[in-house]
């Protein structure tokens, strides 16, 4: 983490070794404000300490994809606050594509056609419901405990809003927002139904709102947080309607959900249900809240519900108060560390894990033993632990590898700890022999989010895992005041992990998933009847009615299918252009200069844009994505009379 300059006098670069464990065994001593105020001095280091430090793990063969070959997997990642998903290729690190959810992308024209408009919705002037979004985690649909390659799910952290992206085109085709809740940061995929053996895939996302805001949030109550709460929604993924709500104590962080369907859970912090730092801090623990699903869909269809303002989505009350009897409770509050971070659930399906984040313990949390407590069976939710070892410190989130291990982020530390299981729960048990931590790597750094190849079904395989890593100082050629942040690919299908690779990674991601190439089918080439407005010979053309005008246009290599358009100023205009070339990779670009209009169709494709003529002239409308020899001369005169 030194930063300073160790290049030689020529100013070429030599390998830099960064001696962070001296510097953060002095930082850990002093506490999480220390360790703060450790990141922003670390460049006091001296000489002598570096050379002391040990030596990280080198990067070395494995992550190179040779020209004309194909990655292994596909990696879907959140982008934080650009409010967008990404698809790298694993291992190679390669950026796939940028999928365009809750931001505007002028490439593909994502919040500037009609389309995609409907998608994130308008407000009453047709402008933009919203402009920013804030992803934090993807998660993928399943089918017999694994992915089905169908659907990918990622949220809004900002305002609330689940989106659904195909996975046939890669593209979000649903967005919706959540009722009376705020801070929604987790989700999760259920991987079957908790009642029916028959349905063995997703047909939930299950939610987790973060703060507490009054209920509903219409401006009564302000000065009374005692009065807030937080709520735990469940979404249907075919129709992406809110099913339920469940209302809890505490704040929500991470979701997760068991391979038999009946328990999804989120790990909680505040369970003071207050409202500032040091009433927050005031337990001795957290806890990790689980959901007895079939229990509240019961409820539901029971009509045993209330409903909140204006909202009539169901609401059920997930409070301890409200559920003292553990065999007709719908949540049971598991006590772990606290402020713990991250909840994952392990691919034999028996384990859930939370990170303790202040702790430098991860908490294993028995399923088995939490519907033993739902059935009365259980004197206390507390006994379904049953492994809480020591890993590190600042543990935030676990990827697994199918063999029994665990890896672990842990954030003060920079290191990814990878541990056994077995062994946790044995030491837990009493054996004091018991080996537990198996190996510790350096990251770099500050890591956050971690994910293993397949590691979140029951193939996990094993062999590759991601650490996303919040800071990267000295890590890469310096562009300013932003850094780049760090992906770095873990070689870990041996007995020590390996790292294989760095790549950056503009601000900023959170989680993401590793999928076997093989699961995921694309489409290449749109069907172009699957679009109730494509344009045809027999339609194309200029219709006019009163000062509406709609235009309707075809592309094909080289041109579009009318050379001069002419409307009026004043004129609402609509132009719906649909792509006639049958040939993969052949896309055509929209812009209309002055008008703020930018948009690609795929091949058969069609997408439009609504716009008011609203300053006369002329204007070259033009195709932005290169697709023929006489790309440039693919044009035509969008002329306005005054």
């Amino acid at each position: 983490m030194d930063s300073s300059n160790d290049n030689n006098k020529n100013g070429s670069a030599t390998a830099v070794e960064h001696g962070r464990r001296g510097f953060l065994g002095k930082g850990a001593a002093l506490g999480l404000a220390g360790v703060t105020l450790g990141l922003a001095a670390c460049k006091e280091q001296g000489a002598s300490e570096k050379a002391a430090a040990a030596k990280p793990h080198q990067a070395g063969g494995g992550s190179e994809i040779a020209p004309g070959q194909l990655d292994e997997y596909y990696a879907f990642i959140s982008a934080g606050h650009a409010g967008e998903a990404r698809i790298l290729g694993i291992p190679s690190g390669r950026t796939l594509k940028r999928i365009p959810v809750f931001n505007v992308d002028c490439m593909v024209g994502w919040g500037i056609t009609n389309e995609s408009k409907a998608i994130i919705g308008t407000k009453p002037d047709g402008s933009l419901l919203y402009n920013t979004g804030d992803t934090h985690h993807v998660h993928g649909s399943y089918k017999d405990g694994t992915y089905d390659g169908r659907w990918l799910f990622v949220n809004d952290k900002i305002h609330s809003r689940l989106a659904r992206i195909r996975m046939d085109t890669m593209e979000c085709d649903k967005i919706t927002q959540l009722p009376n809740v705020m801070g929604f940061h987790g989700i999760f995929t259920d991987k079957r139904d908790p009642v029916d053996p028959k349905i063995n895939y997703t047909t939930r996302v299950f939610c987790g709102a973060e703060f507490h805001i009054p209920l509903p949030n219409d401006g009564h109550d302000l000065d009374d947080p005692s009065r807030w709460g937080a709520l735990f929604s469940c979404v249907s993924a075919e129709t992406m309607e809110v099913l339920w709500q469940c209302r809890v104590d505490g704040n929500m962080d991470l979701v997760a959900t068991s391979y038999d369907g009946k328990l999804a859970a989120s790990n909680q912090y505040n369970v003071e249900n207050a409202a500032d730092l040091n009433g927050m801090m005031s337990a001795e623990r957290d806890a990790c809240v689980f959901f007895h699903v079939e229990r509240i869909e019961r409820l539901v269809k029971e009509g045993k519900f209330t409903t909140i303002g204006a909202s009539k989505v169901p609401v059920i009350d997930g409070r301890k108060a409200a559920n003292p009897d553990p065999k007709t409770a719908v949540t049971c509050y598991v006590p772990v560390s606290k402020n713990p971070h991250g909840v994952n659930a392990s691919p034999d399906g028996k384990y859930f894990v939370c990170s303790g984040k202040l702790s430098p313990t991860a908490t294993v949390i028995e399923l088995a033993k939490v519907l033993q407590w739902f059935d009365g069976g259980l004197k206390d939710a507390r006994d379904a632990v049953v492994a809480e070892p020591e890993i590190g410190l600042g543990p935030l989130h676990t990827a697994f590898d199918g063999r029994g291990n665990a890896y672990t982020s842990l954030f003060l530390d920079s290191q990814c700890v990878k541990w056994n299981v077995d062994a946790a729960i044995a030491q837990f048990k009493g054996d004091k022999n018991a080996k537990v931590i198996l190996e510790k790597m350096d990251v770099h750094y500050q890591p956050g989010h971690n994910y293993a190849s397949m590691g979140e079904t029951r193939e996990a395989d094993g062999k590759y895992l991601n650490s996303g890593n919040k800071f990267s100082k000295d890590r890469f050629l310096p562009v300013g005041p932003l850094h780049v942040e760090t992906e770095q690919l873990i070689d870990i299908s041996g007995d020590k992990m390996r790292l294989i690779a760095d790549h950056t990674a503009y601000s900023e991601p959170h989680d993401g998933i590793i999928v076997k190439r093989d699961l995921v089918k694309t489409r290449q080439i749109y069907n172009m009847d699957d679009f109730p407005n494509a344009v045809k010979p027999e339609n194309a053309g200029i219709e006019r009615h009163g000062n509406k005008v709609h235009v309707r246009l075809m592309s094909q290599a080289p041109a579009y299918s009318m050379p001069v358009i002419k409307v009026r100023k004043g004129d609402e205009v609509t132009i719906t252009l649909t792509n006639h070339d049958k040939v993969e990779d052949l896309t055509h670009g929209l812009a209309l200069p002055t008008y703020n209009i930018n948009f690609i169709v795929n091949p058969q494709e069609t997408k439009s844009v609504t716009f008011k003529a609203d300053h006369a002239g002329a204007f070259w409308m033009y195709c932005t994505h290169f697709c023929h020899a006489l790309h440039l001369e693919m044009r035509s005169r969008f002329l306005v009379e005054a």
